[in-house]
């Protein structure tokens, strides 16, 4: 029986080797929090393994930022310095690979004032826009992954102690990151294959809008003039292949930006900045968010909308059957990257312009004439569920079924 050190090996080696590719004499960048020290350490190992020539890590410390937002003065949480924000930019601008260790802690901010929160996360927003374009066009290879510490775990095995509910979640994550089979990267090679072949089978019906059906959902979402499907994996502007996000299920694409009409229910928690919203819904009328209510959370996301005005818009649509390995887990994790993965989903904000084709190509007045949403914020939320329809409208308004009961028709 293999060891939990082998398969936390295994997943470090995963992340280097496939997520990210690292190539021989290119930088490794990781951001992260420090109570995943012990597993930046070996994914360090494995980036020099791998012929990385540095790695600089960028760490982050969820207390310490719970404090500045209570106690520092407002005029601080106005301010980012630009030095970080800079040599992020420098180092994207020379070919480093960005690696970025996610563990949400949804009860972080929930009692600090809103209105600090949304100053600080607009300046460093702005701040680092320039940085983060590289990796929105994916000019550089990036990659996203979990790790469980203390406080995520709490939210998603409450009933268990603080031990046994870290086991657990790891459990869930070499499961459902393919860690756990014989062959990873052949089992991610298959996987791959397979969600290409939904990519290219989109590709060819050239749709002009989906309309997704379910309970308090009923939305129409144009897509781009452009738009072209992407699932699993990205090239590099150097060409490398890396798979932005381990797991990954969807296969996505951009919607138009004034093209979204109706009202859509979300299906699962957001956690949003450190705080949770829940049981929210959003009403669009061309293209705009003129209305949004939530359970829980309302405050958090009039926020988020008002953060600019590419806020209320959508950047981008997602497919993800309800027939899924993270869905049939039956838990919610709180955490987007997974919970993304479980759930056809929708993103407030930023377009990734390489789902036009020739977007990465091209200007900013050109993108916005193709359906582009220019924003601060990409924020994905959930709005699969397993009585969810979803049609393909073609231009002459005829229509082809692509989802019934929440799966692939």
């Amino acid at each position: 029986m293999e060891t939990f050190e082998h398969y936390l090996d295994k997943y470090a080696e995963l992340a280097i080797r496939v997520g990210l590719n690292v190539q021989k004499d290119q930088t490794v960048v990781i951001m992260t929090p420090i109570a995943c020290a012990e597993f930046v350490r070996k994914l360090t190992k494995k980036a020099y393994d791998a012929g990385a020539k540095d790695v600089v890590i960028d760490w982050d410390d969820d207390e310490v930022k719970a404090l500045r937002m209570k106690h520092a003065p407002e005029s601080t949480l106005r301010e980012y310095p630009m030095w970080r924000a800079n040599g992020m930019e420098e180092m994207a601008r020379d070919g480093a690979a960005f690696l970025q260790i996610y563990a949400p802690n949804s009860d972080l901010l929930k009692d600090v004032d809103q209105e600090r929160v949304a100053i600080s996360s607009k300046t460093t927003a702005t701040a680092r826009e320039g940085f983060l374009k590289y990796l929105r066009s994916n000019q550089v290879n990036w990659l996203m992954v979990s790790y469980p510490t203390a406080e995520w775990s709490a939210k998603v095995f409450p009933e268990l102690n603080e031990q046994d509910r870290i086991i657990k979640l790891w459990e869930q994550i070499f499961k459902l990151t393919r860690v756990d089979k014989a062959d990873p990267l052949a089992a991610w090679n298959e996987h791959i294959a397979l969600l290409t072949a939904k990519q290219d089978m989109l590709n060819t019906k050239k749709f002009k809008q989906l309309h997704f059906k379910g309970e308090g959902t009923d939305l129409y979402i144009e897509l781009a003039a452009k738009h072209l499907w992407v699932a699993a994996g990205s090239e590099s502007k150097a060409g490398t292949f890396f798979i932005p996000n381990i797991p990954t299920e969807e296969v996505f694409t951009m919607p138009a930006r004034s093209g979204t009409n109706g009202i859509v229910r979300s299906t699962l928690p957001l956690s949003y900045q450190g705080s949770l919203i829940d049981g929210f819904s959003l009403r669009f009328e061309n293209g705009r968010v003129v209305e949004a209510t939530a359970e829980v959370g309302q405050e958090v996301l009039n926020k988020m909308l008002d953060m600019d005005e590419g806020a209320r818009y959508l950047g981008e649509v997602a497919l993800v059957p309800d027939d899924s390995p993270i869905s049939n887990s039956g838990l919610i994790y709180y955490n987007t990257l997974f919970d993304e993965n479980a759930s056809c989903h929708i993103a407030l904000g930023n377009s990734y312009p390489f789902t036009i084709d020739g977007g990465t190509q091209m200007s900013p007045e050109q993108l916005a004439e193709n359906g582009y949403n220019k924003s601060l914020i990409h924020v994905d939320f959930m709005i699969g569920s397993a009585d969810m329809s979803i049609d393909g409208l073609y231009a002459d308004g005829t229509r082809e079924p692509l989802f019934r009961k929440g799966n692939w028709a």
